[in-house]
Parts: structure tokens; C-alpha cells; sequence
């Protein structure tokens, strides 16, 4: 017969030479995550090119952008109400305006007037030139070093992307980079916006998309906009769904914030650059677009720019915060 003694079960102790299951370390995490956001940003790009020829409005893509966000995170909102209540409107006014509507149609209309290049070259690429022009004015001094010096590639290359469209004259798509500009200082004044509040990255989401669907919906019910949703093509819907509610409005800010925690402000400033190359690369085969010139010099001056405007010493880079966000 065989004793058996009671006591506390335990787990026998792992065979020796027995396989580990690799794990991905925090960087290669923070990798993989930025390297989405960057195709996501590019996608938005693409996306806003690409609503010209699409049998949606941009009343039906804006409704998609921040209604799908609010859908799928509607408890943890809940849950983050009196914090988002509890914002200084002047701050959630800077979230609401300089990412939600008006930056969102400013930018799907200035892609129907330009290309894909346009919208992902100068709406992220002005970014710190116009945070810049924001922080003089509050008085914060002047850019100095490398971020002077990214500031004013990124100025050279914006001139070198639009400077065919001057001799000879092509209005239309001079004004579609005029209205990419001004999305590009909406999405300052969101950047600023930002480093104001402190909420989590999904309690940002929410201050922003909450008022802007809101305005959204007022605009198309009352009639100001027009919607042609009820008959759009289904696959049309499925796209900027996963493109614009999903990718933009979702998983860009929560990927975005995880990248930084992970790799760095400095390394996922300086690898989110490369959005711009991105999009010139994707709009080859998916829109037909050749590149010209002009975007050739442009768009690799633009993300050197960008780049260098990102750099900050490494005594000081712990505590600072890249000039571009999240993308759209």
C-alpha cells in the first residue's frame, strides 16, 4: 500500500532543457507599434485622397472618424467622465478644433485639390513650424540647434513640393496646400491642446471625438452638410470604417502613446518622420500616383526636418515630448 501526505499542491519545477517560449522585449513591442501608427498615418493620407472619388461624403467619413471611437470605447468613457468634464473649455476647445471637424474637413478637402503627398507631407510636416510660431508668441524663445535647423528644412522643402505649382499657375492645387495648411495649424493648436490636459490616451480620445460627432451630427441633421451614407457602396463604408474609425480614431493615439513609453519621445518622433515617405511609396500602387519632382526634393527634406525639429538633448529628452503627436 502506498502512504500519501496531504499538503499544499505545487507546481513541479520546470524540466531542465525544457523550451521557453520567446518574449518580445519592451522596445521590439514599442517597434512594432510604432511601424503600425506610421502605415495608419499613411493610410489617412491615402484616405483623404482617395474620399474624391469615393461614393462617400465627408460629412459620412467624418461621422465614421469620431463615431467609431466613441462605439467601441463607451464604458471606459464612462468611466473617465468627470476627468473629461473636469478640462478647461479653453483646452478642450484647442482638442475639439484643431483635431476634430475642422481640421477633418480642411484636410479631406485639401486631399481632393492636391495628392496624397500633399496631405502626407504638409499637414504633419508644418506641425513644428506652426507649434513653433505658437510657443514664441507665449513667449517660450526662440528654436535654437538642430530644431532651428529642422524647422527651416522643413520651410525648404514645403517651397520645393509647391514651387511648380506657381510657374505656371495652377490654382487648384495651390489652394488645396493652402487648406492643408491650415489643417496643419489646427493640428498644432490640438498639439498644444494636449501637453495642457492630463488625461490618459484613451480619456483624449474622448474629450476629442465626444464634441465632434456631436457637431458632426448637428451639421447633417439640421442639413448644412449634405450625406450621401444610406447609399453609399458598402465597400466604400468598410474601408473608411477601418481606415479612418479604427485605425485613425483608435488604435494611432493608443499605439502612438505606447511607442513613446516604450522606445522614447526622441525615437518614435524621429521614426514617425518617415509617414511622409510612407505615403508617397503607398500612393504608387494604390492610387496611381507617380511622383513628381517636386515631391522627390520635397517630401525627403520635409522628413529630415521633421526629424531634426523632433531632436532634443539627451540631458533634457526624459522629460520632453516630441512637437507631432498622434497623426489626424
Amino acid at each position: 500500500m502506498v502512504t500519501t501526505h496531504a499538503g499544499p499542491a505545487t507546481a513541479p519545477p520546470p524540466a531542465a532543457g525544457a523550451a521557453v517560449r520567446p518574449r518580445l522585449s519592451p522596445q521590439a513591442k514599442g517597434a512594432v507599434a510604432l511601424s503600425v501608427t506610421v502605415l495608419i498615418w499613411a493610410a489617412f493620407a491615402l484616405s483623404a485622397r482617395a474620399l474624391s472619388s469615393s461614393s462617400l461624403l465627408p460629412a459620412d467619413a467624418a461621422l465614421l472618424r469620431f463615431g467609431v471611437p466613441l462605439l467601441v470605447l463607451a464604458p471606459a468613457l464612462w468611466r473617465r467622465r468627470r476627468q473629461m468634464a473636469a478640462v478647461r473649455p479653453a483646452t478642450a476647445l484647442k482638442i475639439a478644433c484643431g483635431a476634430g471637424v475642422p481640421f477633418f474637413l480642411a484636410a479631406m478637402y485639401g486631399g481632393s485639390l492636391t495628392s496624397a503627398a500633399f496631405v502626407g507631407s504638409i499637414v504633419p510636416g508644418m506641425v513644428p513650424l506652426f507649434v513653433s510660431a505658437l510657443m514664441v508668441a507665449a513667449g517660450k524663445g526662440l528654436p535654437r540647434g538642430t530644431q532651428a535647423a529642422g524647422l527651416g528644412l522643413i520651410a525648404v522643402g514645403v517651397v520645393a513640393l509647391v514651387w511648380r505649382y506657381v510657374v505656371p499657375l495652377n490654382t487648384q492645387v495651390l489652394a488645396g496646400a493652402g487648406i492643408l495648411l491650415v489643417a496643419s495649424g489646427l493640428w498644432a493648436l490640438y498639439t498644444v491642446g494636449l501637453k495642457e490636459v492630463d488625461l490618459d490616451p484613451v480619456g483624449s480620445i474622448g474629450l476629442l471625438c465626444l464634441p465632434s460627432f456631436a457637431v458632426m451630427a448637428l451639421l447633417v441633421l439640421t442639413g448644412v452638410l449634405p450625406t450621401g451614407l444610406a447609399s453609399a457602396a458598402g465597400s466604400d463604408i468598410a474601408l473608411f470604417l477601418v481606415v479612418q474609425g479604427l485605425g485613425v480614431g483608435l488604435c494611432a493615439g493608443l499605439l502612438y502613446a505606447f511607442a513613446i513609453r516604450s522606445l522614447g519621445a526622441e525615437r518614435s518622433s524621429t521614426v514617425g518622420s518617415l509617414s511622409p515617405v510612407a505615403v508617397v511609396l503607398l500612393a504608387i500602387p494604390l492610387l496611381g500616383e507617380s511622383p513628381t519632382a517636386a515631391v522627390l526634393v520635397g517630401v525627403p527634406l520635409i522628413t529630415a526636418g521633421v526629424a531634426l525639429a523632433n531632436r532634443r538633448p539627451r540631458t533634457t529628452a526624459h522629460i520632453q515630448q516630441p512637437e507631432v503627436p498622434d497623426h489626424a
